[in-house]
């Protein structure tokens, strides 16, 4: 027998996702393939929100196409791009991802752009003044339990003694509202400690002019925030 046909008859061993054959099982085993390397990060969540993306863009833009699968996702040309920004949206704590997805298509932003920070602000700026007045508060309780269990301070302070800079930060990832800034005792405290760097930093999420009406228009949101703050010492 021929060493070519010796060759020939020796068990390969089949990748399932490229169909690749080795040698070796162990060569198979240590083998990853893209597509099988996309079978493996399946269940992470920044892959499942490009993936709820990624279906909710097939849903707006086609209407009744049909529905798509995961094979069809991990084989989209948009995998990439769609995955980038499901974890893009879990490393930032995005703001509702639903309203935000649903946000980045109805206004025709080019996927690639969809993981800029910038865009991330035009929305939230946007969505923080339509959103439920308790979507607002728990937010801004979750943010202030996080800073009690960094510092062991009571988290009702987190506005009178948290760091200016960080509270900043928070304010422009909506992680603290005008809805908790404004109707507040340590939020106007805050307000009249910070220097003018830093307003003009958070202004667009909290301008006045805005959210006064905003006020306005809700004054039953408004009292049960104020009421809410009070009794939990903010």
């Amino acid at each position: 027998m021929s060493e070519t046909t010796v060759a020939d008859n020796q068990q390969k061993f089949r990748c399932d996702f490229c169909q690749r054959d080795f040698r070796r099982e162990s060569t198979l085993f240590a083998h990853l393939c893209e597509p099988k390397r996309r079978h493996r990060e399946r269940d992470e969540v920044g892959v499942q929100l490009g993936l709820q993306a990624y279906l909710r863009f097939y849903e707006i833009t086609q209407g009744s196409a049909r529905l798509k699968t995961w094979d069809d996702f991990a084989t989209s040309a948009y995998y990439r791009a769609f995955v980038r920004y499901g974890r893009y949206c879990q490393s930032t704590r995005v703001v509702n991802v639903s309203a935000f997805t649903d946000w980045l298509i109805h206004n025709n932003v080019k996927l690639d752009t969809w993981c800029r920070d910038q865009v991330y602000s035009n929305y939230l700026i946007q969505h923080i003044r339509k959103e439920s007045v308790e979507d607002a508060l728990k937010r801004a309780l979750e943010t202030a339990l996080e800073w009690q269990e960094r510092t062991g301070n009571p988290s009702a302070d987190y506005l009178r003694f948290g760091n200016d800079n960080g509270i900043c930060h928070d304010i422009t990832r909506g992680r603290i509202t005008a809805w908790t800034v404004y109707n507040s005792a340590s939020g106007q405290e805050f307000l009249s400690r910070i220097n003018q760097e830093q307003i003009s930093i958070i202004w667009p999420w909290i301008d006045a002019d805005s959210w006064q009406r905003c006020f306005q228009d809700r004054p039953a949101d408004q009292a049960y925030v104020q009421e809410i703050l009070t009794q939990a010492g903010w």
